[in-house]
């Protein structure tokens, strides 16, 4: 299983000057520093959750239809699946019909699976035989991502311009306390 990101999302959950307003920035000094710590802190927010935050497309892909289990589909929540292709021996797409599947978008992670009258795909290329092409994400508006992840993205943002240019350093657990409500746990 992979992901490939076709559309990375078109706005942050943070905007610049929600950013310097946090910091108490008020020169323009630092802006494309500031603008490159929100993208950094977003994608460690995204990892942690195991959640897309704004509005984005992904295709998952994978080796083999599950034989009795569905297709999970990471990086919730789940706007919506565009197109379920699987690939033959020779390279020969073909698109399964949407009505042949059922998504169930409530679940974290979502789930495809076929329904119980249509048949698995056979005779499918050894690698990256399916490709489900989907969108995840809270929605297009910074907004649209619930506060506690916008607050965290801030005080990342705040922590990661504060130890710019010495090494590494974790990050403090309240941070992560603001993240640990929106993980994605596998039982």
């Amino acid at each position: 299983m992979s992901l490939q990101l076709i559309t990375p999302p078109a706005v942050e959950p943070v905007t610049l000057a929600d950013a310097k307003l946090h910091l108490k920035v008020d020169t323009s000094d630092d802006d494309a520093l500031i603008a490159r710590l929100i993208i950094a802190a977003r994608a460690r927010a995204e990892w942690h959750t195991g959640r897309a935050l704004n509005t984005q497309s992904w295709i998952l892909w994978l080796d083999g239809w599950p034989l009795c289990a569905p297709i999970e589909i990471a990086l919730p929540p789940l706007q919506g699946v565009s197109s379920v292709t699987v690939y033959a021996p020779n390279d020969s797409a073909s698109v399964i019909d949407p009505a042949a599947y059922q998504v169930d978008a409530a679940s974290a992670p979502a789930r495809l699976a076929l329904k119980s009258t249509v048949l698995p795909p056979i005779n499918l290329r050894a690698m990256n035989a399916v490709a489900v092409a989907f969108t995840a994400g809270y929605g297009s508006a910074a907004t649209d991502v619930p506060a506690g992840i916008r607050d965290a993205i801030l005080e990342l943002t705040a922590f990661l311009y504060e130890h710019r240019g010495e090494a590494p350093a974790e990050l403090p657990l309240d941070i992560l306390a603001l993240l640990s409500p929106f993980r994605v746990l596998h039982l």
